[in-house]
């Protein structure tokens, strides 16, 4: 089956390097603008992949990201901000890169290619069927994440994809996947643009709805977030002054005594 690769498509802008910064930061900002359209066409994609996840959750699983370059970065990113802001456990939603953790910052020559060792990555997390494993890739190729879920069905492990291109291989693979076709980028082929913005707003959407889904936000307030430095205890303070009738002073006290917000609200008549 053929694909079109919109993210690599020749771009309408031509000549970008006689326009002025002026136009270089427009146009650039007018490309931006169209990614959150593309993700609305894409909700009920992304419902289905959220429905499943806290399902999987719900039983004990866990949340793998497996992707290369900027999107086993987003990746990474996503997976590492869940634990202080709604006071998970590290490992209930993981980042792999391909390459390790040297990918992070620098470029692992040929490690997206290698369609055998996103498996081997995972498995080094002892993966089983009640975790759910998200592949990211902005063209939907990449050898690194289309093998880690080919194998991962092969196993009985739930399957979802973050892509940027309709039809591609990857989004053939996943059991849940998500297509937001952003079009050709503003820089020909650079995916960190527009197809990296809906990727990384696509895992807010995924990662924050299955937390509030599993008890994690209360109102709209992070009541379990980690209190790992003075600004976040400050938050923390103001948001049990906000829910029972306590001064500053008070509320920093309950917060010390109990550990997080959501104990010190609902220890205070105790």
């Amino acid at each position: 089956m053929t694909f079109t690769k919109t993210t690599e498509q020749s771009s309408k802008y031509e000549h970008l390097e006689k326009m002025s910064v002026q136009e270089l930061l427009t146009n650039i900002n007018n490309e931006d603008k169209t990614v959150p359209n593309a993700v609305e066409k894409a909700l009920p994609q992304i419902e289905a992949l959220v429905v499943q996840t806290v399902t999987n959750l719900k039983l004990g699983g866990r949340i793998f990201y497996i992707g290369a370059g900027t999107s086993g970065r987003l990746g990474v990113v996503d997976a590492s901000e869940c634990p202080p802001t709604f006071g998970v456990p590290f490992d209930l939603v993981n980042g792999i890169i391909a390459g390790g953790d040297t990918a992070i910052r620098h470029a692992v020559e040929n490690a997206e290619d290698n369609a055998t060792q996103a498996w081997i990555d995972l498995q080094a997390h002892n993966i089983n069927s009640n975790d759910i494993v998200i592949g990211i890739a902005a063209s939907g190729t990449t050898p690194y994440v289309i093998g880690g879920l080919e194998t991962c069905n092969e196993n009985n492990i739930a399957t979802g994809c973050i892509t940027c291109n309709a039809g591609s291989p990857l989004a053939l693979t996943a059991k849940f996947p998500v297509e937001v076709v952003v079009g050709p980028e503003f820089v020909t082929g650079s995916s960190r643009m527009k197809a990296g913005t809906a990727q990384k707003l696509v895992l807010n959407m995924i990662s924050t709805a299955s937390m509030i889904q599993l008890g994690k936000v209360k109102g709209n307030k992070m009541v379990d977030m980690q209190l790992s430095n003075i600004k976040l205890v400050d938050r923390g303070v103001k948001m049990i002054m906000e829910e029972i009738p306590v001064s500053y002073e008070e509320a920093s006290e309950l917060l010390k005594k109990y550990g997080s917000v959501r104990n010190a609200v609902d220890n205070y008549s105790k």
